[in-house]
């Protein structure tokens, strides 16, 4: 298996940066920058400084991972909120995409995103219902489908998988977490996408190499438009 496009997501300032250094002028591999919502209560008007540096660098394709976590509550509510709309202005300002992580807070986001008309992104690791898949697809954005789609008792998403048009899926890992099967229990890996891309085929009644093909155009769609 080869990967032809790899986007290395950020979850704090300093991971953000490090991973500037480590993938800087990697081929083939692309940079989202952005503030976790477990990570927002460290966040502060430096880190947002340095964020926007960051994001004038052509190897920086998204802002994110950034959104609400209202499962974990790992930082208050109110400075989740406070965080994601300060990187929601930042990512449309640079108009960037938007990854966006989503836990227990589908409304709550949704009443946010649709503020920023025009904004683009990708709900990672989708696992709302139908009626949230549709609103979300109204107002742009894509569905993230990672490993649980291969889950045997993850029958909602693989009917959202369904619904939902090809156009508007975007296949990924969140490597290290959420591995496919046969990998469940073990550390995931970046070329474990290809059994995420096998089940949306197998979902989509659609031949793999078609499949793998409109969701790198997907990704590409989204990420790097003008490349």
């Amino acid at each position: 298996g080869e990967l032809s496009m790899l986007i290395e997501v950020g979850t704090t300032v300093e991971d953000s940066l490090r991973a500037m250094e480590v993938f800087k002028g990697v081929k083939n591999v692309l940079l989202s920058v952005g503030v976790h919502p477990h990570e927002s209560d460290g966040l502060d008007d430096r880190g947002l400084e340095t964020l926007k540096s960051l994001l004038k660098d052509r190897q920086v394709v998204a802002v994110g991972e950034i959104g609400l976590d209202f499962y974990r509550d790992l930082s208050p509510r109110e400075v989740q909120k406070s965080v994601f709309l300060k990187q929601l202005e930042i990512a449309f300002s640079f108009s960037l995409p938007v990854v966006v992580h989503v836990r227990d807070a589908y409304e709550e986001v949704y009443e946010i995103l649709r503020r920023f008309k025009g904004l683009k992104g990708v709900i990672h690791a989708f696992s709302g219902g139908p009626a949230m898949a549709g609103r979300f697809l109204e107002l742009g954005y894509y569905l993230g489908i990672g490993g649980p789609i291969t889950y045997r008792k993850n029958d909602g998403l693989r009917e959202i998988v369904r619904l939902t048009p090809i156009e508007k899926l975007i296949s990924e890992t969140d490597c290290p977490y959420l591995p496919p099967v046969p990998f469940r229990g073990k550390r995931n890996e970046p070329l474990y996408v290809r059994y995420v891309v096998e089940e949306i085929a197998r979902q989509k009644e659609m031949d793999i190499y078609t499949c793998s093909k409109q969701l790198m155009y997907n990704a590409k769609e989204l990420f790097t438009p003008d490349l």
